[in-house]
């Protein structure tokens, strides 16, 4: 019997999912784990795979936003009446409409053009929308690839394995000779008068531009908004002398199998201070507080249009050079939007750095369902007064969002001190 394929929930926080592009047309035949179309969500682009097997009889969706469990296609045996199987699905009786609200009759279903049609110098080559995208961030050419998709389609993974040099291999179009011809005798030319360009001003006229906003945008801009008007934000600043935790950070390089940064050792040094102060580690659920056991550090990575939040988990079981190839890991894949919902769920606390923009200090708005937040600022040389001396010093600020739901004054300023106290004598990390 036929399936109705509805638009999955792919991420925790997915309300709707765009399609971008069919892989497949109606009337072809798929089977479970074929990628059936790319769908944005709020946190990444994503392929959505079958799991029956069939023919597509219907597509119902060709592109634009579904909300979570619409309708988005039939799958099922050539001459089944999809109509009546999308009624039952409505719970109507009627000839199922199409996306455009017209009733369209149970005939075999017309092959369409598929969504992914290439633009500019690749207009010939069939392509996923996704495939193009990494195709021209990684500077390749999509003649290059060679597809493994239906007729030749190039999908992701043919342009993954091109990158990684395995699968795919080259189109290589030799360029016939042109042979040489005499060059012209050189003529004197004119000599050029410099352009006039008249100034122009379209006084009191339009001049902006505006932009759709994306998934991950709106999402952003949903969570946020909640966080920062549901939960009673206050922010606790502290100052930090890094002197010796430069000086390890050197010490801890001579020997690390990767370079860490110093992001890392506050990443560490926040696990070691939940530890000793759950409080900070826990979420509100209205009529209950959870105290998490467990410590997952979510760090906000900035992309291109917006920001994702992967998450390091067991954070206070984990060496600093594993830290840092985890985070460059999740980062490297957040920013080519191909983070997994896993990877961005379970945290329990978020850290965000904006030290390498020069920020000296600022507030973040709690990422829920976290209690708390911390803001960490740059390194700074300054004067500061140690042992009733003026000496320069290397300084940075960090700035703790709580909700006063669940964190009180006294119990994040208990955790800052602990977090200081660690920073200023790094090696206590060691014991």
């Amino acid at each position: 019997m036929a399936e109705v394929i509805r638009m999955p929930r792919m991420s925790d926080t997915m309300e709707e999912g765009n399609i971008i592009g069919w892989l497949k047309k109606e009337g072809d035949r798929v089977e479970p784990g074929q990628t059936l179309a790319e769908v944005e969500t709020d946190k990444a682009t994503m392929e959505l795979d079958a799991f029956v097997e069939g023919v597509i009889l219907h597509i119902a969706v060709k592109e634009g936003p579904v909300a979570i469990d619409g309708v988005i296609a039939v799958i099922g045996q050539p001459g089944e009446d999809w109509q009546a199987v999308l009624a039952a699905a409505n719970g109507t009786s009627a000839a199922a409409p199409t996306a455009n609200g017209q009733s369209t009759p149970s005939a075999a279903p017309v092959a369409e053009v598929p969504a992914a049609a290439a633009v500019g110098e690749d207009s010939r080559i069939k392509a996923s929308p996704l495939a193009k995208n990494i195709a021209k961030e990684s500077g390749v050419s999509l003649e290059q690839v060679v597809g493994s998709g239906d007729q030749g389609r190039i999908v992701k993974k043919d342009v993954e394995a091109f990158l990684e040099g395995k699968g795919a291999t080259a189109v290589v179009t030799p360029t016939p000779a042109v042979p040489p011809q005499p060059s012209p005798s050189p003529t004197p030319a004119a000599k050029a008068e410099p352009a006039s360009v008249p100034f122009a001003f379209n006084a009191g006229g339009s001049n902006f531009e505006e932009v759709g906003v994306s998934q991950m945008r709106k999402v952003i801009a949903r969570r946020l908004g909640e966080s920062l008007f549901t939960a009673p934000h206050f922010y606790l600043t502290i100052e930090i002398n890094m002197d010796r935790a430069i000086a390890m950070r050197k010490q801890l390089n001579e020997v690390s199998p990767t370079k860490l940064s110093f992001n890392d050792l506050v990443i560490k040094a926040v696990a070691a201070s939940l530890t000793k102060h759950p409080a900070i580690n826990s979420s509100w659920l209205g009529d209950k507080i959870r105290y998490n056991k467990d410590i997952n550090i979510g760090v906000a990575v900035a992309v291109e249009d917006g920001l994702l939040v992967p998450v390091i988990r067991y954070a206070n079981m984990k060496t600093m050079s594993q830290i840092n190839t985890e985070v460059k890991t999740l980062a490297g894949k957040a920013k080519e939007r191909k983070l997994q919902p896993d990877e961005m769920q379970g945290n329990t606390f978020t850290i965000s750095n904006l030290g390498m923009f020069g920020i000296d200090e600022f507030t973040a708005i709690i990422n829920p369902p976290d209690a708390c937040i911390l803001a960490v600022g740059g390194i700074f040389e300054k004067p500061i007064v140690k042992n009733g001396e003026i000496v320069v010093g290397n300084t940075m600020k960090v700035t703790l969002s709580c909700d006063h739901r669940v964190v009180d004054g006294a119990t994040g300023a208990q955790f800052l001190q602990t977090f200081k106290d660690i920073m200023e004598e790094p090696i206590k990390l060691l014991v």
